[in-house]
């Protein structure tokens, strides 16, 4: 499962790095998709029995599944989700009012009296 959890964030990485503006949208997908599978395999989520201790018992008597990961990734996928679909509408709000998808198009796109943001510090 490592390899696949280097190929989601390599993937993530190389379209967060690209100028198209929907790029960067599937590649923060991607890259939360990654951080979930990772949790879900550094959470040793085995074939065990569920985490039910029986009446009686303060502890369970053998091994059994970790809850916590299974928890944490719910609550990642549904941020995730909500965080995805407002960069989406922010994405499609932005290609509406600057008719462009690529990011130094949008530079170009902005008014010409407006002080230019600073390049570098």
């Amino acid at each position: 499962m490592a390899p696949f959890v280097g190929a989601f964030f390599t993937v993530a990485v190389y379209l967060i790095l690209s100028k198209a503006i929907i790029r960067m949208l599937l590649g923060i997908a991607i890259l939360g998709n990654g951080v979930n599978l990772l949790i879900f395999i550094l959470g040793r989520v085995t074939p065990e029995v569920p985490p039910i201790v029986p009446n009686g018992l303060s502890q369970p008597l053998g091994a059994i599944a970790n809850p916590l990961p299974q928890a944490l990734i719910l609550t990642a996928i549904v941020i995730g989700f909500a965080l995805f679909t407002f960069l989406l509408v922010l994405g499609y709000r932005a290609y509406q009012e600057l008719d462009a998808d690529n990011t130094d198009n949008m530079r170009l796109a902005e008014p010409a009296a407006t002080p230019k943001p600073p390049l570098s510090y």
